[in-house]
């Protein structure tokens, strides 16, 4: 372990806490509306990250998974009034992914299997939120996921070793949560979609 693997891991947890201010701000406001299902099982899936990398001897990189099981359930909270969507079939084949993750880690014995699962359904609940974050830009906050990309090399960083089972979790948050963030910027660049207007067709009849 490094030197900086201590500051490196509360700096990653101090930018999730930073990364949350904007969303929480944003979603109480009315401007983002986050997506009930998605932050479900995202809550659901930080709780299975942490005790698996617990498990396998993660120390200051726990810090920033242990800030996200706070977070994201707070947000999940706000978003049964305040956000949209629903827990859809696909969504509930993603929570018994998630519980699949666990019982291969009890089994097995490999924490490494269960992050790769939890990654995997993580990675599904991402793609599903990706269509309404296309279409509606502005219905998500750009900072928060920019701020959690940075959390994620921050907590990559604090790992201090090349052990694979520890550095897949935050490598994996800094990739996904950079690629959310891009898309966000973006599409808020794009120009809006022209209407084509309807023209009235005149009647021929006098």
């Amino acid at each position: 372990m490094t030197d900086l693997a201590p500051v490196l891991g509360v700096l990653a947890a101090l930018v999730a806490i930073a990364d949350t201010i904007p969303y929480i701000r944003d979603t109480l406001s009315g401007s983002t509306r986050p997506h009930r299902g998605t932050w479900l099982i995202w809550s659901g899936l930080a709780i299975v990250v942490c005790l698996s990398q617990r498990a396998d001897g993660a120390s200051w990189s726990l810090l920033m998974t242990a800030t996200q099981v706070v977070l994201t359930t707070l947000i999940f909270l706000l978003a049964i009034r305040r956000g949209e969507g629903g827990v859809s079939a696909a969504e509930r084949i993603m929570i018994a992914m998630a519980g699949g993750g666990v019982i291969a880690w009890i089994v097995a014995g490999e924490p490494i299997v269960a992050t790769a699962c939890v990654i995997a359904a993580d990675l599904i609940g991402a793609a599903m939120m990706a269509p309404k974050t296309y279409r509606d830009p502005h219905s998500e906050t750009l900072s928060t996921f920019a701020l959690a990309s940075v959390s994620g090399a921050l907590a990559a960083g604090a790992v201090g070793s090349a052990d694979p089972a520890l550095l897949l979790y935050p490598a994996y948050f800094f990739v996904v949560n950079g690629a959310i963030a891009i898309l966000i910027h973006q599409r808020r660049r794009s120009p809006a979609p022209r209407v084509r207007p309807v023209l009235a067709r005149a009647d021929s009849r006098v």
